[in-house]
C-alpha cells in the first residue's frame, strides 16, 4: 500500500492517504512565528520509540534535519501553535500512525 501525508498549517490537520484516499485526519500542534513549521515535500527517515521528554511517546524524523512528528507530554498543544517547527500530536495518534506508514512516506507541508 502506498501511503502519503498531507499537513495543512492553516487547519492545523494532519492527514493520511493510502493509493489518494484519506484513511486517517488528527489534530497537530504547529511551529510558533519565530520558529515556523517548513512548508515542504520530505519523507519519514526514521522512526524512534520512546524519544523521552516533550517528545512523547514516538518520533517520526524528516529528511529536514531536526524536524519530525512527534507525540507529546504535553496534551493541551495539540491544536496550537506553540513548537519549534515539529508537528506535534497527541501520544495515541502519533502510534497509531507509526504503526501505519513505513519510512520512506512523503510527507507534504503546505
Amino acid at each position: 500500500m502506498v501511503y502519503s501525508i498531507l499537513i495543512n498549517l492553516a487547519s492545523r490537520r494532519l492527514t493520511l492517504f493510502r493509493e489518494g484516499k484519506i484513511v486517517r485526519s488528527y489534530p497537530v500542534g504547529i511551529g510558533k512565528m519565530l520558529t515556523p513549521t517548513p512548508t515542504g515535500t520530505y519523507t519519514i527517515v526514521t522512526k524512534n520509540p520512546n524519544p523521552g521528554g516533550p517528545f512523547g511517546v514516538m518520533w517520526l524524523g524528516l529528511s529536514i534535519p531536526h524536524y519530525g512528528i512527534h507525540g507529546t507530554n504535553n496534551p493541551a498543544s495539540v491544536g496550537q501553535i506553540v513548537s519549534h517547527g515539529c508537528i506535534r500530536m497527541y501520544n495515541r495518534d502519533v502510534l497509531e500512525l507509526a504503526n501505519l506508514v513505513p519510512i520512506g512516506t512523503p510527507v507534504i507541508i503546505r
